[in-house]
């Protein structure tokens, strides 16, 4: 009887969770989990273990959670494992040479973007903020490059014009399940082979910050849109309003033209807030007073009257 090939999983946030479990739930033999080290979060800052810590805890698995590879003791520990395969998503630590020459078949990435068009961090929200119409999952082999190895699998997601950050990362989550358990056996039987990626196609997708959350009012009414879609769960798109920050959760182009100058408030009905840009009219569907809970439009006008206010 043949050995079940002996695989490391390393990832940490939610997104990271799903293809973890559909290893389990294939049968497969994950001999160690890595995840990032517990962080502070919530009111109380406690530590608090991170999704696929919490995946591998309830099933029993052994974690590791090195604060980095830079210490010869955590790579020795890594090569301990003696792994066939070492599959990585969404991890966040820069794995060195010797981790990725580790594992016998070497170690491969379920990446959020159809490679090599985002590479970095944050692919699923700079893909929405570029006006994508697509985006998808890709499984390919790590080298010392950033998301620079060959392509192994390709499953696309067409980008809906509604789509959130938070509404695509779920579906591209359930689709890094899918691509991984596609593309596995061709993996583990070498039969899958990569394909090189063209560099002069890729785009940097870097981390999100907060500063990029404020919103201009000069650009056009589509392009607010996408930034609001794309930093909804966060940071959340804002613009001030006096001395207090408007976070807006959801808005939607509108067809028409305004007669004022980018950031005023034509309009303020139980439909919306019409914002005026520096092309088209925005029509604010969400939004969040400081200290409150988020509103849908219906609810806030009946207690603010913004129209003929200046946001910016």
């Amino acid at each position: 009887m043949t050995a079940k090939p002996r695989i490391i999983y390393a990832g940490t946030p939610d997104f990271a969770t799903p293809p973890l479990r559909a290893l389990l739930d294939a049968g497969h033999q994950v001999v160690g989990v890595y995840t990032q080290p517990d962080r502070p979060a919530g009111r109380g800052r406690k530590a608090s273990a991170s999704p696929v810590k919490q995946c591998a805890l309830e099933a029993g698995l052994p974690v590791c959670q090195p604060l980095n590879f830079r210490d010869e003791a955590a790579i020795e520990e890594l090569e301990a494992f003696a792994a066939d395969l070492m599959i990585v998503a969404a991890y966040g630590l820069i794995l060195p040479q010797r981790v990725l020459d580790a594992p016998r078949l070497g170690c491969i990435n379920i990446h959020a973007s159809l490679l090599p068009r985002w590479r970095g961090a944050a692919p699923i929200q700079r893909a929405i903020l570029a006006g994508d119409d697509e985006s998808g999952i890709t499984i390919m082999r790590m080298e010392a490059g950033l998301d620079t190895g060959p392509m192994l699998h390709k499953a696309t997601c067409p980008i809906q014009a509604e789509d959130t950050g938070g509404e695509l990362h779920d579906r591209l989550a359930a689709l890094g399940a899918e691509a991984l358990m596609a593309a596995l056996p061709g993996i583990l039987d070498g039969s899958l082979k990569g394909e090189v990626q063209d560099d002069a196609l890729a785009n940097y997708a870097k981390k999100l910050e907060k500063q990029e959350a404020t919103i201009d009012w000069s650009q056009s009414a589509a392009q607010i849109d996408r930034q609001i879609r794309a930093f909804n769960p966060w940071p959340v798109a804002q613009t001030p309003l006096g001395e207090k920050m408007l976070r807006v959760w959801r808005a939607t182009p509108m067809a028409r033209e305004a007669n004022a100058e980018p950031g005023m408030v034509v309009a303020c009905t139980r439909d919306g807030v019409d914002v005026a840009s520096g092309d088209g009219v925005l029509r604010i569907l969400q939004l969040q007073l400081p200290g409150k809970r988020a509103m849908h439009s219906i609810d806030f006008v009946n207690a603010h009257n913004l129209e003929g206010e200046t946001l910016g």
